[in-house]
């Protein structure tokens, strides 16, 4: 059987390389992407090797991406789920737990948020009957700041979660030491920042849980994927269950009796001795990935690295290729931040001479794909119009992402002479409109 699959990796190899396209890039007829996962042989090998082992739940390769991962973000622990939006889920709801005591958050209480961002970091707060407070964000950076947040706590507040907008940081070490003093839980989105920093700290180490996106566009790919992570323990065994159906237990799938105490316990009304594996602390969900998923996890984790330096140097080389440029407002790192970026953010000064569909179509029409800095303002979206929800100061930066403001890619899949044909474009444009 050993032979039979080295045969069939040594045909995957083969298949992977004659599939290369290595056709040169043509300006104009290339699609350029603004996100997307690069995608190598031993990629490819992962997953037929994790698929011809039949390994179709989560198991081996699960909880050696979890180990590895959490040591990579300097946390205690990591929980992989089937996407980011589910590791935001969980985090969310984790501080409803009744094993969090009078520190549980309850229907009414109120979750500290940007309006200009995506939806699955508000998603949860709605779902556990809590309310979101928006609060604005800068434009430049696109992150809110620590007097924002400051000026939106009131005696409702119980919790903040903020996402480091396109993996620029936002002033994640005052808003820590805020949360702190008002005692306040801090859930850090960092699904577009992994590998940023903060005066010198990785982002996700400064909340009491952190989130993480593995989609395709992100900085990792599993094709579908999460991970919740934290130093807090009883943190993370209450995401675990939550995850895991709201069991009780903690074995694995195809393990019994690790605590040696399976049919000891006493809870609930249940009869004393009822089986461990079957007795549920929490109404929970299944959210856990596959090790298929991270199989591919592992082999993408080895690339981290050089894909952050990959990230780096291609919005460099576009922040200096358009620097000057008049009538844009270009992205700038948070002060005291380096960031992994996600995107490269431009928006449209109201006052120029040309209009941002304008330049997006000209952009589209050239095969440079741009994409909306997410939903904009989210309260203008008719999924949340009619929601629960506070407003602090105004929402006027937010408003003018909703109109002015796209992105372009810096991922790792682009070269330097894609990254100088979108400078070049950019510049063509403004050039001939100003």
């Amino acid at each position: 059987m050993s032979d039979l699959k080295t045969q069939v990796l040594d045909a995957t190899r083969e298949y992977h390389r004659a599939g290369r396209d290595d056709s040169p890039f043509v300006p104009g007829t290339t699609e350029i992407w603004p996100a997307g996962a690069v995608l190598e042989e031993e990629d490819r090998i992962a997953l037929v090797e994790a698929a011809l082992e039949m390994r179709i739940a989560a198991g081996h390769s699960s909880r050696r991406f979890e180990s590895r991962f959490a040591r990579r973000l300097k946390r205690r622990k990591a929980h992989l789920t089937n996407s980011g939006s589910s590791a935001n889920l969980l985090a969310m709801t984790a501080f409803t737990s009744h094993l969090l005591q009078d520190r549980r958050l309850k229907p009414g209480d109120e979750v500290i948020t940007v309006a200009a961002g995506f939806p699955t970091t508000v998603n949860p707060i709605l779902q556990n009957g809590l309310v979101p407070v928006f609060v604005d964000v800068e434009l430049g950076t696109y992150n809110t700041t620590a007097d924002r947040v400051a000026q939106a706590i009131g005696p409702k507040s119980r919790a903040i979660m903020i996402a480091h907008a396109l993996g620029n940081p936002f002033e994640v070490a005052e808003i820590a030491q805020l949360a702190e003093q008002h005692e306040l839980f801090l859930i850090e989105d960092n699904c577009d920042a992994v590998g940023s920093t903060y005066d010198g700290r990785l982002t996700g180490t400064f909340g009491d849980i952190t989130t993480v996106s593995f989609y395709p566009a992100h900085h990792l790919a599993m094709g579908e994927g999460g991970c919740v992570l934290t130093s807090n323990l009883a943190l993370a065994r209450i995401v675990e269950s939550l995850r895991d159906w709201g069991r009780d237990c903690w074995c694995e799938p195809g393990e019994s009796n690790k605590c040696l105490k399976r049919f000891d316990y006493q809870m609930g009304t249940l009869p004393a001795g009822y089986d461990h594996k079957y007795i549920f602390s929490h109404v929970g969900y299944n959210l856990k990935a596959t090790d298929i998923q991270a199989a591919l996890g592992l082999t993408q984790l080895d690339k981290l690295d050089r894909f952050i330096d990959d990230r780096k140097r291609n919005w460099r080389r576009l922040r200096e290729g358009l620097d000057g440029l008049p009538h844009l407002v270009l992205p700038e790192a948070t002060p005291r931040s380096d960031p992994s970026w996600f995107g490269f953010a431009l928006s449209v000064d109201p006052d120029a001479p040309f209009a941002r569909a304008e330049l997006v179509a000209f952009l589209e029409d050239r095969k440079i794909g741009t994409r909306r800095l997410f939903a904009g303002n989210l309260t203008r979206h008719p999924a949340y119009i009619d929601q629960p929800h506070r407003v602090v100061g105004d929402l006027t930066n937010s408003d003018i992402i909703t109109e002015q403001t796209f992105w372009v890619g810096i991922y790792p899949g682009l070269t330097d002479e894609m990254i100088d044909y979108i400078t070049s474009s950019v510049k063509e444009f403004v050039a001939a409109r100003g």
